[in-house]
């Protein structure tokens, strides 16, 4: 499996920040262990010791010895073909991720309401290591649908979440991603984008496949995270999806800033 174009490591910008202030340095060895959970999260099905060394440039015995400490804390399991995976035990912390960032339990109506009225799939999306992030989602029961499984990442460049995440980001997150290199929509795509309130991206992830999102802001108005909506290109209206997505990312925005939701 190819994992070369995966980010694995952390955001430095916390403890970046604190080990100026304080002089604390983070614990580099609990760093490279924890960035094993982020190659084998890359595999549908789980990894082979050779596969995860190669994907981390380690050797095997490195390799290993990281495994054994995830296996032994509880984040890691190995399956009866020898392949390592990650163990229920990460479900407990997404969940809890979820809830904390208000994108659990009180969100799911809003996203199951909105693929109600469209019928089409609707995620959320939040920005991870420089990447869109699918964090939820509720699937269109229509039999040709686009699909967006938990997990998925996009480009910040040519995905509609992308852009939208790229559009409202304060100066640090922007200057952060140029720093790491990464590749952003024009000025003109992103200045589109804050004007509308909304970005459209064809045929990026897939042919045929149109997505349109939305910015969702926190109770300090920072844009954290996107909501939207995935079809075939053949079915799509803006002027039919533009407005349920917008009122949708609304009232999540508002639950976010401690507002009721509607449902």
């Amino acid at each position: 499996m190819d994992v070369s174009g995966i980010i694995f490591g952390m955001d430095t910008e916390y403890s970046n920040r604190i080990q100026e202030q304080s002089g604390v340095r983070p614990l580099s060895t609990v760093i490279k262990t924890l960035a094993v959970l982020d190659v084998l999260a890359s595999s549908s099905r789980g990894m082979r010791l050779p596969e995860v060394a190669i994907a981390m440039n380690l050797s095997r015995p490195t390799a290993y010895q990281r495994l054994l400490t995830l296996i032994e804390a509880g984040w890691v399991e190995q399956d009866e073909e020898m392949r390592y995976r990650l163990s229920m035990h990460a479900c407990r912390f997404a969940a809890a991720a979820l809830e904390q960032a208000d994108l659990g339990a009180r969100v799911q109506p809003v996203l199951e309401a909105l693929v109600a009225r469209v019928k089409e799939t609707a995620s959320v999306a939040v920005l991870d290591r420089g990447l869109p992030f699918v964090v939820a989602r509720v699937d269109s029961e229509s039999l040709l649908r686009a699909e967006q499984k938990i997990g998925t990442t996009f480009e910040l460049e040519g995905s509609a979440s992308g852009r939208i995440l790229t559009a409202f980001a304060d100066d640090n997150t922007l200057a952060r991603l140029r720093e790491g290199g990464a590749k952003l929509a024009s000025e003109n795509t992103l200045a589109e984008a804050r004007a509308s309130g909304y970005a459209v991206s064809s045929g990026y992830t897939h042919s045929g496949v149109i997505a349109i999102a939305a910015p969702i802001f926190d109770i300090r108005g920072k844009c954290f995270a996107t909501l939207s909506l995935v079809m075939p290109e053949t079915r799509f209206e803006l002027e039919k999806f533009k407005q349920p997505l917008l009122d949708a990312a609304a009232e999540i925005t508002s639950i976010q800033q401690g507002g009721p939701s509607v449902r």
